[in-house]
């Protein structure tokens, strides 16, 4: 009688759906989220239904972060009286990203676009999707430097524009190589 080798039907079943599994160490903290979204997914993944398309993907769940907005709104000029009434939560990723697939950040270096509130060190939220319109703050790489200017398109000629009197404006030759990665849609930096 033979022992050994493979048998059809044999050895441990799969707890997520047929799905093939690796091992993988994660740090600690992350534990409790991940054991809670593979439950959910196992859960789901066993209803083979229309309910389905409900699926949050795990960086949806990695990365939702709601905080209460207040009715009232801040006065920059004279105080009054403050109003505890919390209006609703907001979800920093559906405020600031409108195309996530297309979305990226990148850190500033320099001090070039000062005037249009982007400072040295400032975060920017860019975005892929968008049209590069006369006018708009981009990211561009043109003849391999990256930058972050302001696009200005005439008749017949194109400029990458800062907001800094100390910096000239850079005229964008026909021959140039010019990659307009996206648009600026949003700055954060903190306040000193």
């Amino acid at each position: 009688m033979a022992q050994g080798g493979k048998r059809d039907g044999a050895g441990r079943k799969s707890a997520f759906g047929g799905d093939k599994t690796v091992a993988m160490r994660v740090p600690e903290p992350l534990r409790p989220l991940l054991e809670g979204w593979l439950a959910e997914y196992r859960q789901l993944r066993s209803v083979r239904t229309a309910d389905t398309e409900d699926i949050r993907t795990l960086s949806d769940t990695l990365s939702q972060l709601s905080l209460p907005l207040f009715a009232s709104r801040v006065p920059a000029g004279s105080p009054v009286a403050a109003d505890d009434l919390k209006e609703a939560d907001i979800d920093l990723n559906a405020h600031l990203v409108s195309h996530p697939a297309s979305t990226f950040m990148v850190t500033v270096k320099g001090d070039s676009m000062l005037n249009a509130g982007i400072h040295d060190g400032d975060l920017l939220i860019v975005d892929r999707a968008l049209p590069a319109r006369n006018g708009k703050v981009v990211v561009a790489v043109i003849n391999g430097e990256l930058t972050v200017k302001r696009l200005e398109k005439t008749a017949d000629r194109l400029f990458l524009m800062p907001e800094n009197p100390a910096y000239a404006p850079i005229e964008v030759p026909e021959d140039a190589a010019l990659f307009i990665w996206g648009v600026v849609t949003n700055v954060i930096h903190p306040i000193s």
